[in-house]
């Protein structure tokens, strides 16, 4: 009985932790749901997104790349550790696109700009590392009294990139609670409220540029539609 309620309780973790986009013999990308790890932390956690991918698919599968815990949208697997540093090395030299969708705390004044700092993250700090330069392209989709939902284009791949930059200019991602206090926010979000929409790279066996688009997740459409009657 117990181990029949293992099985039961991994098999709907396994259907709510992601969706497949696309895959074939070298390649998987999932769309990711929030609240879930891509790899174990030093809490060693029995579930995380890599572990119940390759439960689901009986293999191996390799990151490359990662998406934070309260992320959602997509994310790249290879089913090789040779294919994982060929599309690693791709993000190395700047080939890889990702684009973002956030909601974040007041009015985006304007319609497009850079973001461009010289950043480290907590964990950075703590150890004493150098800043190093982030750059991100912006543009404000939409403007409410409270809030803003803009595109995110990393230019460069720092660890947190999106997070600090949009917190050190007075407009932190909603439901941030690592570079903002949850008092800071007029309007509430549960998580944080970011999406990983779009992401293409080079297939590195094929050579074909693979494009890959999303929509929102349904709590941030949940968000738009209840709070401003905005469909997304």
């Amino acid at each position: 009985m117990l181990l029949n309620r293992y099985y039961a309780q991994s098999f709907l973790e396994m259907k709510k932790a992601f969706e497949i986009v696309f895959n074939d013999e070298y390649v998987i990308v999932l769309n990711k749901i929030a609240k879930i790890l891509v790899q174990p932390s030093p809490k060693k956690e029995k579930y995380t997104l890599t572990t119940l991918l390759e439960e689901q698919i009986s293999q191996s599968v390799y990151p490359c790349h990662r998406l934070d815990r309260q992320t959602t949208g997509l994310i790249a697997y290879a089913k090789t550790s040779q294919i994982q540093r060929e599309i690693m090395e791709q993000f190395r030299k700047g080939q890889v696109k990702k684009e973002y969708i956030a909601f974040v705390k007041g009015k985006v004044k304007s319609k497009t700009h850079i973001l461009e700092d010289y950043i480290r993250d907590r964990e950075a700090k703590r150890f004493g590392e150098r800043a190093k330069s982030a750059k991100t392209f912006c543009r404000a989709l939409k403007v409410f009294n409270d809030f803003s939902v803009v595109e995110l284009r990393p230019l460069t791949g720092r660890t947190n990139q999106l997070r600090i930059q949009l917190a050190k200019r007075g407009h932190p991602i909603l439901g941030e609670r690592k570079y903002a206090f949850g008092r800071d926010f007029k309007v509430k979000f549960r998580r944080l409220a970011l999406h990983a929409y779009f992401l293409s790279f080079i297939h590195p066996v094929s050579g074909e540029r693979l494009r890959l688009e999303i929509d929102l997740p349904e709590d941030m459409k949940a968000f738009l539609q209840a709070h401003w009657g905005v469909k997304y």
